[in-house]
């Protein structure tokens, strides 16, 4: 027999797994939800000095309570924060724990605090100067019933289920946030199973993505050991589609489940491959983290500003300005007669969007100084995760900004962000962009989560009579330059870079 034992999120306790538990009690499992000290009811007052370790040995004392007859296996479920003390007593009972179910969360690493999982950045850095950062004092406030947005979505969830998730919620102990996991090892050849709910931001095709770009720190993930599930609903399946839940859990527990594809060493990375195009050989300057690619001109010419996409892990190598995809529209652009600009950014991080938009901001500066450059004839092109920086710009184009271009862009923060209060919203800032030409390259075989921040975006445009002009990529995928090597692609390409290029010279010979 399968024995569950469900671990609770932050602010919530066993109340949350009601329906789960009924469910899966009815399908023959047997069932045990983890009541976390300071959080298991509305009246729960934290303790004195309660903390992560606190956590761990609560759930330690359920695995314990669960008996050892030999065909006894335990597969345990951590939901959100509860994920942290879940790891960290399979940690101390490696050899009872049969697989690991994280549930819309990600798998916690040693050393670091579940506070580094909190979606929303300016309350982590609130809470890392916290008193009490000895993991010991204090308590952080639950969410007011409009405020659970700020904590994951709420799709699906009905309304009674959300009164009642505010009425028995509980402060969280900001020790649980604070003191850093301690893991020996013994946890990581124990399966997992991964439950990602697409409704606040995640989904398979993006973790997979994520592999692609090389992060070594995500190899794990390709283990065969290692599988996924998607839930179509928001941060809090249990409340939403408890039924779809017990049935992803019964088959994760049977070893089922989607299993990634590791990275072609011998390949490279999608991203890594060549260029869709063939490119003219053309000087390259590099100023600090911008390259400038030149054209053969005698007298200033417009430059197109290329803004890579993100986050890029800060060791990642070669960085972005090297990789080929934008490295061909660069020399494009200046086999074209313009200038091509490509800057490394700091994206490396969901909180690192203020600098990343500070980095773009002096490279076009940098380049509008170069004599070279037409300081009056400026395009900016955006692909990817550094669509949300096109907020600056459109909600107040300069008037050297002659064209605006994004590529399969993100365009709003995914609720799983934690990003809700960001200035950098598309979508609302395109009803002040006036006239100032917008070229969007939209793929069709999109991530659904980033297909539908598009779809914002162009809703919004419409309704303001914003100059959009969409080049589809019916067979396209997130990256096609390097990974969909056909006609159609090269064509929606040669479309681009002709509009954003006529755009940027505006009737001036190239």
């Amino acid at each position: 027999m399968t024995a569950f034992i469900l671990v609770s999120g932050m602010f919530t306790g066993t109340h949350i797994w009601q329906d789960t538990v009924a469910h899966l009690t009815a399908a023959g499992a047997e069932v045990h939800t983890v009541a976390l000290t300071g959080l298991d009811g509305p009246s729960a007052v934290a303790a004195p000095r309660v903390d992560l370790e606190t956590h761990i040995a609560d759930v330690l004392a359920v695995i314990d309570s669960v008996g050892v007859a030999g065909d006894r296996r335990i597969v345990l479920v951590g939901h959100d924060y509860g994920i942290h003390p879940a790891v960290g007593a399979a940690d101390r009972r490696a050899e009872r724990i049969e697989r690991i179910v994280h549930l819309d969360s990600g798998l916690p690493r040693d050393g670091v605090p579940a506070l580094a999982a909190v979606p929303d950045q300016s309350l982590r850095e609130r809470l890392a100067g916290a008193d009490g950062a000895d993991g010991t004092d204090g308590v952080l406030p639950p969410p007011a019933h409009e405020e659970w947005p700020r904590w994951g979505s709420t799709a699906g969830v009905p309304d009674a289920a959300l009164d009642r998730l505010t009425a028995l919620a509980a402060p969280q102990p900001l020790g649980t946030l604070l003191q850093p996991l301690r893991l020996t090892g013994a946890v990581e050849p124990v399966p997992t199973t991964g439950v990602l709910c697409t409704g606040n931001g995640t989904s398979i095709e993006l973790v997979q993505m994520l592999v692609r770009l090389g992060d070594p720190a995500l190899r794990p993930l390709t283990d065969p050991r290692v599988t996924f599930f998607e839930l179509p609903t928001g941060h809090w399946p249990m409340l939403s589609c408890p039924a779809e839940l017990t049935d992803v859990l019964l088959r994760a527990a049977a070893g089922e489940g989607h299993r990634l594809e590791p990275v072609d060493d011998t390949a490279g990375p999608g991203h890594l491959q060549p260029f869709l195009m063939d490119v003219p050989d053309v000087p390259r300057e590099r100023h600090g983290n911008v390259d400038l690619y030149l054209p053969d001109a005698e007298e200033p010419r417009p430059a197109v500003v290329f803004v890579h996409g993100g986050p890029v892990p800060a060791d990642a190598r070669p960085t972005p300005r090297d990789w080929p995809g934008l490295t061909g529209y660069a020399r494009c652009v200046a086999g074209d007669g313009a200038v091509g600009v490509l800057l490394d950014h700091r994206l490396h991080d969901l909180g690192d969007y203020e600098r990343a938009a500070a980095d773009v901001a002096a490279a076009v500066e940098l380049a509008r100084a170069d004599p070279r450059v037409d300081q009056d004839r400026i395009a900016l092109w955006f692909f990817s995760g550094g669509g949300l920086i096109t907020a600056d710009w459109l909600d107040a184009p300069p008037a050297w900004l002659r064209c605006l271009a994004a590529t399969y862009p993100v365009l709003a923060p995914l609720p799983n962000w934690g990003l809700s209060e960001t200035r950098l919203r598309p979508a609302r800032a395109v009803a002040n962009a006036g006239d100032l030409p917008v070229v969007l390259t939209r793929v069709g075989r999109e991530m659904p989560e980033i297909a539908a921040t598009v779809e914002e975006f162009l809703a919004a445009a419409k309704d303001c009579g914003a100059d959009v002009e969409v080049i589809d990529v019916p067979n396209g995928h997130h990256g096609f330059e390097t990974i969909d090597v056909t006609d159609e692609s090269r064509t929606a390409v040669r479309h681009a870079l002709r509009t954003v290029l006529d755009h940027a010279f505006g009737g001036h010979a190239r």
